[in-house]
């Protein structure tokens, strides 16, 4: 019987690592780019999906939760979607303020 505690570590090569690192500096110059797009109340809502984007790739590979156990993506998948809930709640009340009437 092994030990519960042991699992097999996979090892990743080095383009993994440049493609990402390649799509986290094309998502930074996206950001920058949609920062000088009038978008109104959707600034914030395409500032924040981006952001999201690039939180999961650098959780999902330089975290290296891509290749962990069942358990250590529910965990993560509970945090994302709390993440979630909040945003939501903070935009839904964003959104339905009386602007212009103060």
């Amino acid at each position: 019987m092994s030990e519960p505690t042991h699992h097999v570590h996979k090892v990743v090569p080095p383009k993994v690592y440049l493609a990402v690192f390649a799509s986290l500096l094309f998502f930074t110059a996206l950001t920058l780019g949609v920062s000088y797009l009038e978008l109104g109340v959707f600034n914030a809502v395409a500032a924040l999906a981006i952001a999201c984007i690039k939180g999961t790739l650098v959780v999902l590979f330089f975290m290296h939760i891509r290749y962990s156990s069942k358990l250590t993506k529910l965990t993560i998948s509970a945090g994302f979607f709390t993440f979630i809930v909040l945003i939501t709640m903070t935009m839904t009340d964003y959104i339905s303020r009386a602007w212009g009437m103060w």
